[in-house]
């Protein structure tokens, strides 16, 4: 039977356009894998954002993934293409590591071209929808329209530890499947849970090193008890 890598990741903002947590990623890349009689080589999981050129210095566990599959000459497979980059730039500098990669939402006939095309799509919807933003607002502010309202600052505030909220929410429930995943393999206290997501590469929601107390409050958030 073939062999692949799989590499899964979510955004440490948010679960990304795509939608797609862990949990929802590793069953589309799983039923790809089945479908296709593919043996999971190893699995790579990050927390971390996909965004800029240089983000695959960012991205320790996908640096893994394509050493783990150069040495075992078989391709990294990931649920949508977005999982790996939506800039082009990105895109191309992955394949100059001379591994295949294969997005289970497009299809294992795939090309290298065809995964350009489509990275080359969503870069550009990426940027006009930011152009849009941004002439929305100059026509607006042209019109006279003040932007932002400063006598709800009560509101504004509120608003803005409600959006904390969900992200600390959305970041919990990320990172959860993982603990989940790191106690099934033998951790069972919070300093052995910390040391292992250290291992793995994993993020605090700042970017930081797990500790004891933050393992403990995504566990106390996701109502895992421990």
């Amino acid at each position: 039977m073939s062999q692949a890598i799989t590499y899964l990741r979510v955004s440490s903002e948010s679960q990304g356009k795509s939608g797609l947590g862990i949990e929802a990623q590793c069953a589309a890349v799983e039923q790809f894998l089945a479908a296709q009689g593919l043996e999971k080589l190893a699995e790579f999981i990050e927390v971390e954002t996909g965004k800029g050129a240089d983000a695959l210095d960012r991205r320790p566990k996908l640096a893994a993934a394509l050493a783990a599959a150069r040495q075992a000459k078989c391709p990294v497979v990931v649920a949508k293409l977005d999982r790996l980059s939506r800039d082009v730039h990105f895109i191309s500098g992955l394949m100059t590591h001379k591994v295949p990669f294969v997005v289970a939402e497009l299809g294992a006939d795939a090309d290298p071209f065809m995964l350009h095309l489509y990275a080359a799509f969503a870069e550009r919807e990426r940027r006009l929808i930011s152009e849009r933003t941004k002439a929305a607002l100059a026509a607006k502010k042209a019109q006279g329209a003040q932007l932002g309202n400063r006598t709800n600052l009560a509101e504004v505030g509120a608003r803005g530890h409600a959006t904390m909220t969900r992200q600390a929410d959305r970041f919990a429930s990320n990172v959860r499947p993982i603990i989940e995943s790191v106690r099934a393999a033998g951790a069972t206290t919070l300093q052995e849970i910390a040391d292992a997501l250290n291992a793995r590469g994993v993020k605090t929601a700042r970017g930081g090193r797990w500790h004891p107390m933050t393992v403990r409050a995504i566990l106390q958030r996701t109502e895992v008890s421990i």
